[in-house]
């Protein structure tokens, strides 16, 4: 098979490989657009909803590195189709979910199971295409995929929560991963460049340990009562991180190469690829809610105003395949441009805000993503050898699940606290808050569901509530897109200063694959 520019039945693989691929970004993707619902069905407060919708992007991105790692090793396929047979017991069992805290651990089962499959999908593409236009051509279709599969869970999902609920709409991955098994099982080649070096098992727990710790940290952080354990996460997270990067360094096969790591054209790419993808993620989690909440949407016409998404993904992923032959760089910063531009038109967004006004922004989140997406991931692949084509994939798929992990997690804790903070201020400053209990002052500031509960039960204040509602959600979503919005022009900034031109860029990329030649066991 090496040597080789495409492998046998190149069509038939590549379906199997872009089913898994979608098949993982549907489950991230559909829980959003269901939360106005799983609040009204269990009375859960905003902090528990995001890890709701945290759980299936929290599982991915704790597993990613060190299955990439595990496939590489044991056989990529292998771990494809277990990943594949998780999503389907684990999304089954998400749909049936009795309580809240049933629904959050199988979301996060689902995450650890297609954290097995996504790693292998990208990994099998740089196997099995050789380096050249049709390599560039898949991973331009992968990421599309991927990235138009999370949107289209949405759209999807937000018609079946519609006609039939949250629990049927729950249940749209399963078929699809049924049907990427059946395929994958059969079509895809076994064995191909895969290692025969020992996979570092304490080092992909710590990996595990300070991914979960992170996330969970930027997930509590901000959510009122919950500083102290959220920063205690995170201060655990940095030792994890220290440690797992001491252990990288000092054993002898390293689950996560730091001297590929350090390499200009794998660690700016990585971090500019995680921050455009969280955007795609943070947007749509923010701004679900908010066309639901604020604008009147129902589930399925806040799907539907997704579409411009998923459509400025696929036309701007053959055009970002284009533009990164003139180099990285180029293509990194016309995609953070179209992903600043459309933060800025959210922050711009109101109670009165038109349809067409809410597609430009998501389409602009689309074609951004799409052109940063496209271009960090055929900027990992080509920087990295073959037989370490795990780690290039799973770093990728970090992009994708640490990415939208940390924004979903970092703009839904500031959502939740600025919505917190702005109804307490309200309660205040209100004449009647002298006779509204505890009890009650922790329901309206809970979640805007939970603040609807409470006015659907006090019929004589309820057009008061809702209104305090709608003011506190629309200035926490506020804070949310200005958040999001800084990040994005720090990454802008180091892919300015980080990335060479595209000359340096092929310079380097040769001087790689010498050293990775040399180095070859």
């Amino acid at each position: 098979m090496p040597g080789t520019h495409v492998p046998a039945r190149a069509g038939v693989v590549l379906t199997a490989l872009l089913m898994a691929a979608a098949v993982c970004n549907l489950t991230t993707g559909g829980a959003s657009v269901a939360l106005p619902d799983i609040a009204g069905t269990f009375d859960a407060p905003q902090t528990t909803l995001n890890l709701v919708a945290l759980g299936t992007g929290l599982g991915l991105a704790m597993t990613v590195l060190y299955a990439g790692a595990l496939g590489d090793r044991y056989g990529r396929v292998r771990l494809l189709c277990i990943g594949l047979i998780g999503l389907l017991i684990a999304g089954t069992a998400a749909s049936f979910a009795p309580t809240i805290e049933f629904l959050m651990g199988a979301r996060v089962l689902t995450g650890i199971a297609a954290g097995c499959a996504f790693p292998t999908t990208l990994a099998l593409i740089t196997a099995l295409w050789a380096e050249g236009p049709a390599r560039v051509r898949a991973i331009a279709l992968w990421t599309a995929t991927g990235a138009v599969a999370t949107v289209a869970g949405s759209v999807i999902s937000g018609a079946l929560v519609v006609a039939f609920g949250w629990r049927i709409a729950l249940l749209l991955p399963v078929p699809v991963a049924a049907a990427a098994l059946l395929i994958a099982a059969r079509a895809i080649p076994r064995g191909v460049e895969e290692s025969v070096e020992p996979v570092d098992h304490l080092g992909g727990i710590l990996s595990v340990a300070a991914v979960a710790a992170l996330v969970l940290g930027l997930g509590v952080v901000f959510a009122p009562g919950e500083t102290g354990a959220g920063a205690g996460l995170l201060v655990a997270a940095a030792v994890l991180i220290a440690a797992f990067a001491a252990r990288q360094l000092r054993v002898a096969a390293p689950l996560y190469d730091l001297s590929i790591a350090r390499r200009r054209l794998f660690w700016v790419p990585a971090v500019a690829g995680t921050l455009a993808f969280g955007a795609l993620v943070g947007a749509m989690f923010v701004g679900q809610q908010y066309l639901q909440n604020i604008l009147g949407y129902d589930a399925l016409q806040a799907g539907i105003a997704l579409i411009p998404a998923a459509i400025a993904l696929l036309v701007c992923a053959p055009l970002a395949a284009i533009l990164v032959e003139r180099g990285t760089r180029t293509a990194m910063i016309v995609g953070y441009i179209v992903l600043i531009a459309a933060f800025g038109t959210m922050l711009a967004w109101n109670e009165t805000t038109p349809p067409v006004v809410v597609g430009l922004a998501f389409a602009l989140v689309g074609g951004g993503a799409s052109f940063v997406m496209t271009a960090a991931s055929r900027s990992l692949t080509s920087s990295t050898p073959v037989r370490r084509a795990g780690m290039a994939s799973a770093t990728s798929d970090l992009q994708t699940d640490l990415g939208g992990a940390v924004m979903q997690a970092l703009l839904g804790a500031v959502l939740a606290g600025g919505f917190s903070h702005v109804f307490a201020g309200l309660i205040a400053a209100s004449p009647e808050a002298a006779s509204v209990s505890d009890d009650v002052t922790r329901a309206l500031q809970a979640s805007y569901a939970s603040a609807a509960h409470v006015a659907a039960n006090n019929p004589a204040a309820a057009a008061q509530i809702l209104e305090a509602a709608r003011l506190s959600f629309v200035d926490g979503a506020w804070a949310a897109y200005l958040v999001g919005g800084v990040a994005l022009v720090l990454g802008l900034i180091v892919v300015a200063v980080g990335l060479p031109t595209v000359a340096v860029e092929k310079e380097l990329r040769g001087r790689y694959r010498d050293e990775d030649a040399l180095t070859a066991p």
